[in-house]
């Protein structure tokens, strides 16, 4: 069993399963349903979305199956994301001391603010 974190608070759980090439996702959210989030799961550096969880109960709910070759090997670590904030990329942190690599790729991307530090999020594909 894993938590899911928002803001460093623990919102819900997820229990992962793995049954021949999927992983099996079964999460339960504590939301007050006024703000919408997705699911969010994080392996090494990549990070995907699993989903929307809907009202079951008195739980926000969301089942779901990820084949496993598309998370790397490692421990994973989940969060709530609100709906409207878009982690479909590759965070990039942002230092001026540094060179950036993605200048070619700075039209497709967006500015975001993560854990306390300023970066690009660089779209996957």
């Amino acid at each position: 069993m894993y938590e899911i974190l928002l803001g460093g608070q623990s919102v819900g759980e997820v229990h992962v399963t793995k049954q021949g090439l999927y992983y099996h996702f079964d999460c339960r959210c504590d939301f007050t349903g006024e703000v919408m989030y997705r699911i969010a799961v994080k392996c090494g550096d990549d990070e995907q979305i699993l989903g929307i969880p809907v009202p079951e109960g008195e739980n926000f709910v969301l089942r779901t199956r990820v084949p496993i070759k598309k998370l790397p090997e490692g421990t994973f670590s989940f969060r709530a994301v609100p709906k409207h904030t878009d982690l479909m990329g590759k965070f990039v942190p942002l230092s001026p001391e540094e060179p950036f690599a993605y200048l070619q790729r700075l039209q497709e991307a967006f500015l975001q603010v993560r854990d306390g530090k300023v970066g690009i999020i660089i779209p996957q594909g």
